[in-house]
């Protein structure tokens, strides 16, 4: 006998609210299956999927998912935006301030918002969103060897 199914990416979007089209299934999976990807990136992977979709149309798509939780957007300053399939938890991110690598870091706390601010001036806050900057191991290797 086998257990409950996990939902399809068809369902999740039917769970939000929103109609189930292929180029929203095969955007979900793209992001998902990605790692902080760019709008370009989103659509060549929509478009492998799908065949012809345009940019307008991919983000629309980007905004409603979104909007809707299925997806996160991330704005590291100086950088052009990017979504990831990881959502509902309590994460943070890593930026390299070389190469512009982007991978996710659990909070330590763990505990949503995981930072007390020291004045909440009245705000019920909800959520905080840390982005630690550095070098990632590539970057910092190639930066000593250079100074060698």
């Amino acid at each position: 006998m086998t257990g409950p199914q996990a939902p399809t990416t068809a369902d999740d979007l039917r769970s939000v609210g929103l109609r189930v089209t292929a180029a929203r299934v095969a955007l979900l999976e793209t992001v998902r299956n990605g790692d902080h990807l760019g709008v370009e990136a989103i659509a060549s992977g929509v478009r492998d999927r799908v065949g012809h979709i345009s940019l307008q149309a991919v983000y629309e798509a980007l905004h409603a998912l979104t909007a809707v939780g299925l997806i996160r957007r991330i704005e590291p300053p100086g950088s052009p935006a990017l979504f990831e399939g990881r959502v509902g938890d309590n994460h943070h991110h890593l930026v390299c301030r070389s190469c512009g690598v982007v991978t996710d870091v659990d909070c330590a706390v763990g505990e949503a918002p995981c930072l007390t601010a020291s004045d909440d001036r009245g705000f019920s806050i909800d959520e905080a969103e840390v982005i630690y900057w550095g070098l990632c191991p590539n970057c910092s290797t190639t930066r000593k060897d250079s100074h060698v």
